[in-house]
Parts: C-alpha cells; sequence; structure tokens
C-alpha cells in the first residue's frame, strides 16, 4: 500500500485517520458508504491502517470486537449512517455485555439536517439514543473544532475502567471540513478508579483470618494477570466466570477454571472460608440464577460502582481497578498467607472430578475436546466459540486457556457471532491461530463472513459442528414439551461446496478417530481452513444437553 506522507491533515477525515494510527491502531472493520468515505479516502492514501471489508456492519463489529479481546487493544469498526449503524447494534450489545475495548466509529447526516427528522437519505432521527442502548458512551463531532477533543475522549472512554463500546457520530459534511488545530491526538493514559486504602485493609485482615479462601475472577480482572497469579501463589485458591478465565493458567492446581456451579464446585464452596470476587458479575448462568451459596465472608473488588453487592450481598466492596487494588492488597499481606495446605489438593480433585463427568457426558466427542484442548495449550491459540451445544458442554471450560486473550465467545448468547469473531480474532493473533468453535445453525447468520476470512487471508481453523439442526432446542423439546420439534430442524448448504465456492479448504470427519490429525493439518496450513464435523454421522452426546432449566433465566444455546 501507497503511504502518503501528510504532515498535517487537511480535513477531518484525514485527521481521524491520522489520529487513530498515531494512538496505535492497526486495523478497522467496516463497510463503506457514501457517508464515511472521506475517511476511509484517508486511510487508504495515509496507508497506516488496515482496513477490512467485512460484508455486514454486524460481522464488523463482531471482528472488532474479538479483535480487542484477542489483542488487548483497542477495535475499531466504522459503519454508515442509520440503518448501518443500525445493523451493528446486535453484535455491539454483545461488546458492551463483554466490555470490550470497541471504538464503533459512525457516521450521521449533515449537520442541517440531524435531528430534524426531515428524511434526507440515511436519516434515522434517533440514532444517538438507539447507539445510547448498546454503548458505554455516545459521542459526536459537531464542527471541525471538536474533532480533537471529542475524539480524545471517546477513545478514552472505551479503553478507561468499566471498559465498553463507545459510539462517536461524525456527520458526513464534518467529515469534509477543513481542519482548524494542529494538535495531535496522544495516546490516551487509562482511567482508573482508585480504591480508598481503608477498603483494601479491610480486604486484608479478613484474608488474613481465612484458611481456605477462593478469588473469583471476571472479566473485569482481565488486566490483572500478575497480581491474580501471586495472589494464587500466597495461598488463595481460584475460580473463574467464563469471560476471566485464563486470568490466572488454568494449567495451574490451584484453580477450578470455569468449572465453576456443577455439584464439585459447590461442594468445595461449602469447606472454604472467604470468597474475593474481582471484575465479575456473578452472572446467572455461572450461579444458578444467583441462588448457589458462595463462601462467607464475600467480598468485591469492581470498577464498576454500580455492581457493588448487586447479584450477592457482600460484606466488603471495593470500587476500583483490578490491577491496582489487588497489587496494593499484595502489600499489606505476607509472602505466604496462614492457609489449609489441603486447598490446592482439594481445588485439584474437584476439577478432575468436574472434567471426568464432563467427558463422560460427551462420549465420543470428548476426542474432539482433547485435541483442541492439546493443540489451543500447545501454542497459545486462540479459542473462539459461537453459541453451540459443543461450547455449552466442553468450550466454555474444558479446553484450557492459559492467558485471558485466548478466550473469545459470545458472552450473551447470542447465535451466529462465531464465525466473524474468529475472522478478528485471527487478525489480532500474531503468529498464533484463531481455532474457532461454530454450530451450524448459527453459521447461517454469518455466513458471508466467511469470505472475508478468505480475503483477508485470516489465520484461523473453523471446526463447524452440524447436525442439521438446532440441536440445544430440540433437546429442549424432547425434555419440556413431550418431543414436539416445531421449527427446530434446519435446511442448511452443502458447505463443501459453499466453501469451494470462495476457495477456502473444506474436510468433512465423519469419524471422531480422524479429528487430530485433520486439525494438525489445518493448523499448519496457511489462511483459513473448515473442518466439518458430521455430527449425524458420529452420533449424539452421551447425554443430552438441554440448556437451561425449564423457567430459568437465560437464552437456550
Amino acid at each position: 500500500m501507497k503511504h502518503e506522507n501528510i504532515q498535517q491533515a487537511a480535513t477531518v477525515g484525514d485527521f481521524i485517520a491520522q489520529a487513530l494510527a498515531d494512538v496505535g491502531v492497526t486495523t478497522i472493520f467496516g463497510v463503506i458508504s457514501i457517508h464515511n468515505m472521506p475517511i476511509l479516502d484517508a486511510v487508504a492514501r495515509q496507508g497506516r491502517i488496515r482496513f477490512v471489508p467485512a460484508r455486514g456492519e454486524a460481522g464488523a463489529m463482531n471482528m472488532a470486537d474479538a479483535f480487542a479481546r484477542a489483542s488487548g487493544r483497542l477495535g475499531v469498526c466504522l459503519t454508515s449512517t442509520g440503518t448501518a449503524a443500525g445493523n451493528a447494534a446486535g453484535a455491539q450489545a454483545e461488546a458492551l455485555t463483554a466490555g470490550s475495548r470497541v471504538l464503533h466509529l459512525t457516521s450521521q447526516v449533515d449537520t442541517n439536517y440531524a435531528d430534524r427528522d426531515r428524511a434526507p437519505i440515511h436519516d434515522v432521527p434517533k440514532q444517538a439514543e438507539m447507539l445510547r442502548g448498546v454503548s458505554k458512551s455516545v459521542f459526536r463531532i459537531w464542527d471541525a473544532n471538536g474533532a480533537l477533543g471529542t475524539l480524545s475522549a471517546a477513545i478514552s472512554a472505551a479503553l478507561s475502567a468499566p471498559s465498553g463500546p463507545v459510539s462517536l457520530e461524525v456527520p458526513v459534511d464534518v467529515q469534509r471540513s477543513p481542519v482548524t488545530s494542529t494538535a495531535r491526538i496522544h495516546a490516551p493514559v487509562i482511567q482508573r478508579p482508585i480504591a480508598p486504602d481503608s477498603v483494601i485493609d479491610e480486604i486484608a485482615e479478613h484474608l488474613k483470618a481465612a484458611k481456605r479462601p477462593l478469588i473469583w475472577l471476571g472479566g473485569g480482572a482481565r488486566n490483572a494477570v500478575a497480581e491474580a497469579t501471586e495472589l494464587m501463589r500466597r495461598g488463595v485458591g481460584v475460580v473463574s466466570s467464563t469471560n476471566g478465565r485464563g486470568v490466572v493458567s488454568e494449567e495451574e492446581a490451584a484453580t477450578l477454571g470455569a468449572f465453576n456451579m456443577g455439584p464439585d464446585a459447590a461442594e468445595l464452596y461449602q469447606t472454604c472460608d472467604l470468597m474475593l470476587v474481582v471484575g465479575s458479575r456473578l452472572r446467572g448462568n455461572e450461579t444458578r440464577n444467583n441462588q448457589m451459596p458462595l463462601p462467607r465472608p464475600l467480598l468485591q473488588i469492581d470498577a464498576d460502582a454500580g455492581q457493588g453487592g448487586r447479584n450477592y450481598p457482600v460484606d466488603v466492596f471495593a470500587h476500583g481497578d483490578a490491577a491496582d487494588t489487588l497489587r496494593r492488597l499484595l502489600d499489606r499481606l505476607p509472602e505466604k498467607l496462614d492457609t489449609d495446605p489441603q486447598l490446592t489438593f482439594d481445588i485439584a480433585r474437584a476439577r478432575a472430578t468436574a472434567e471426568g463427568r464432563l467427558r463422560d457426558q460427551l462420549g465420543a466427542y470428548r476426542v474432539i475436546a482433547d485435541a483442541i484442548s492439546a493443540k489451543v495449550g500447545e501454542s497459545n491459540h486462540v479459542w473462539v466459540r459461537d453459541v453451540t451445544i459443543s461450547n455449552s458442554t466442553f468450550g466454555n471450560r474444558y479446553v484450557r486457556l492459559s492467558e485471558p486473550t485466548q478466550g473469545v465467545h459470545a458472552l450473551g448468547g447470542g447465535i451466529g457471532q462465531g464465525v466473524a469473531m474468529g475472522v478478528g480474532a485471527a487478525l489480532a493473533c500474531e503468529g498464533r491461530k484463531a481455532i474457532t468453535l461454530i454450530g451450524d445453525g448459527g453459521t447461517m447468520l454469518g455466513l458471508a463472513e466467511m469470505i472475508t476470512a478468505v480475503e483477508e487471508r485470516a489465520p484461523l481453523v473453523y471446526v463447524l459442528m452440524n447436525d442439521q439442526a438446532y440441536g440445544v432446542i430440540q433437546n429442549i423439546q424432547d425434555a419440556q414439551y413431550d418431543s414436539r420439534r416445531h421449527y427446530s430442524q434446519l435446511h442448511v448448504p452443502d458447505f463443501k461446496a459453499f466453501c469451494g465456492s470462495i476457495n477456502m479448504p473444506h474436510v468433512r470427519v465423519d469419524d471422531v478417530a480422524d479429528f487430530e490429525a485433520t486439525l494438525e493439518a489445518a493448523i499448519a496450513a496457511e489462511g483459513p481452513r473448515l473442518i466439518e464435523v458430521d455430527m449425524c454421522a458420529i452420533g449424539p452426546f452421551a447425554q443430552s444437553f438441554a440448556g437451561p432449566p425449564a423457567g430459568a433465566a437465560g437464552k437456550a444455546e
């Protein structure tokens, strides 16, 4: 790509492209439109940022979200006005659920028409209200004078704790406006809430008195790897939410990983005398809708003050950044806590028992789970998952992760996001692969983004579990509706023929004994590959997974 040497940005569009590159943005995902051309023309001329043209705005947002999670950096999605921004809303709701560091850079009609319901092309008079529903914050650049400060504020808000997707509207006439300032944007210092010393003192005293303490790590602890690991080394056991996996390596004996609400976890909790929750909302689908007894005293650290005691009453709440609060907590603790030396063994036994029980439930599919876990562990590949039966059984907990950037999944429970998430994660991998678990039902929602994967030569391997149905829906219908299987059968394409049409290599596996070698070959190859697992040929899981219990909150997977 030719690089244009721009000493001074001429327009606001030039300024935005230059500023994003200056703060470290390397990749933008989006769809070109008449209303974002001034920005994209500048991106292309400057040649400092890679633009990935997704096939739809929802896919672009999923890619930016996954890129942010897998890289730890800012993900950027560029959409057009109105319907285009709306197309990204569902995927942005997922980013909001996960607290992803995403900038949704979208456009707006000319300022003379914005918010006035005068029906210019692409106009949605309540666009900002729509964006507020799926954003941490919403900003608009009203004129060239506001470009510097508003873009700086939007980037800072997306990165600062509690992080989340931020929407920035830039009217198309503003994009074309001449710049009015020669100032540059510098990478912002991330703002983090600082917990008071007094509450950290209180937490420290509780920990010193505990004999069998646990720390529950959520997605808000993803920046606290060193601190959480050190706390474990001093004698605290670990359990994680699905979004907090890998903050402490799941290869450690003292962590349950995300085996957080089975009978083995419940039995372990009964023997513990303290739980410290860090950066987790204790979501209903990981705590039996907040009915699972947790150890007491229950202490909580969160960057979002509004989360204090929201789902469980707590004995101490610290409003603070995870890494900073744990670091200052460690300063108050001895090098080794006076904890029960049996705790690590009991955690390891509980995890091994839970893994064994899961293996029995998987039946023949344990061969696939073992092969994926081994390959993810060998090279720290990123493990991306859509909502499928396979993810709900083994994907979310059995495949071991050693660092938080390895885990990317549809946290909010919406199907069809995995295809695009695999692309975004793969382009953030830097020498690794994105092994991406998808199902035939969800794949139908994002199928076009496989073309993006091929076009971008994304280093990823799709593992498509094909049972030609919404499998979990059928299991629920069998369990709760006398096997009345309405609307759950799927007509899916011939994936081999589809892959051939877009030049994506495809292998069908109808015997689990062939899976490991097939996966190894796909990982070794260049570009994207699809492995289709024929579940109709292999047969069902040994134990049916039927989603949440009847009446429980949450969407069936």
